[in-house]
């Protein structure tokens, strides 16, 4: 059994970005199962290259991505991703879509094939705040979501995909008012429960 899990780059004017920080501290074996850590740039397409790249690569069984939802309060598990990027803001490489179709032969949305609210109540188990969340916005997490779920239908059919948003870190709100935030060390717990769940599954 392999899993694989990405992170993204910091973006928006961060310095660090609590998916991929979390993401590197996960043990290298979780319930049996090979843990395999990739960072992904926040950048609309290429992210998706650079995913089916690493599952070229790898093979996983099981692919989790994981992104930055900074004013959530807990880990937020997605249950679907939609066929369509509408930037707020620009990505790391200037790109900025607005109402775009992310693939034009995709359905209008994929749901996760990872057990969401098993996970969710794992995490909640551990004395984690996590709830479903169902829109994982339009930026690019949503993006590369759509993209692996994408992926799985044309291509990767035995491959279980999902993803998952993670608050900021107590340090990226020192200077943002009333904003919400939550240990790293919590965040990687959530993400370790996340694969147990998925692995059991």
């Amino acid at each position: 059994m392999k899993v694989l899990i990405t992170g993204f780059d910091p973006f928006g004017g961060e310095k660090v970005n609590p998916a991929y920080e979390a993401v590197k501290r996960l043990d290298d074996t979780i319930e049996g199962a090979e843990i395999v850590k990739v960072e992904i740039p926040t950048v609309f397409k290429k992210s998706i290259v650079e995913l089916e790249k690493a599952i070229e690569a790898e093979r996983p069984d099981i692919v989790i991505c994981v992104g930055q939802a900074g004013g959530r309060y807990d880990i937020t598990v997605e249950r679907v991703a939609i066929n369509m990027d509408d930037a707020r803001i620009k990505d790391n490489e200037g790109n900025e879509p607005i109402d775009e179709r992310i693939f034009n032969d995709g359905e209008n949305a994929y749901f996760a094939s990872i057990p969401i609210k098993k996970i969710v109540k794992g995490i909640q188990d551990a004395r984690i705040p996590a709830s479903v969340s169902n829109s994982a916005g339009t930026f690019v997490c949503n993006h590369i979501m759509y993209g692996l779920l994408y992926l799985i239908d044309k291509k990767y059919p035995n491959i279980r995909g999902g993803f998952i948003h993670v608050p900021f870190l107590p340090e990226q709100v020192v200077d943002k008012k009333d904003m919400p935030s939550m240990s790293i060390d919590n965040i990687t717990k959530a993400l370790k429960t996340a694969i147990e769940k998925t692995v059991k599954e």
